[in-house]
């Protein structure tokens, strides 16, 4: 893995990348949240070598993405559970799945789908305004700390 290059650097997406920037890092965290959640099945799914895995499945868990839990004892065997701070990466995943359909596109359509759960209509996420709703992405900025 690279060394850290932001450190002169105020800023919330180097800090990020630090967390989840290395490709099979965010790769995981997809496979999880698709239900992933057992070493074998990362491995199968990703195809990337068992050292790497463990590597990157261990750094998942000492920054709280993952939870490492037990789920039988003799052998010991465990599996890899999303926290809340794993979850919270969703809309992030999303937002890139939908800039490579339209940046990157397969040339055999989409291979995903992202519906609402309880009406299964298509869905986005979508910049909110606390007092207006939904805004188009063009009328977002990003300013610095007052």
């Amino acid at each position: 893995m690279l060394g850290k290059m932001y450190d002169n650097q105020v800023c919330s997406i180097a800090r990020t990348l630090e967390v989840v920037g290395e490709r099979w890092s965010l790769l995981i965290v997809r496979d999880a949240l698709q239900g992933k959640r057992r070493f074998d099945e990362f491995q199968q799914s990703l195809g990337v070598a068992r050292n790497i895995l463990s590597d990157r499945l261990n750094k998942l868990v000492a920054d709280g993405i993952l939870d490492r839990v037990e789920y039988q004892q003799h052998p010991a065997r465990y599996e890899y559970v999303l926290t809340e701070r794993g979850r919270d990466l969703r809309p992030v995943l999303i937002t890139m799945l939908n800039w490579g359909d339209h940046h990157a596109p397969d040339p055999d359509g989409p291979p995903r789908v992202v519906e609402h759960a309880t009406c299964g209509n298509p869905t986005t996420y979508e910049p909110v305004c606390q007092n207006c709703g939904i805004i188009h992405r063009d009328e977002v900025r990003v300013l610095p700390r007052s």
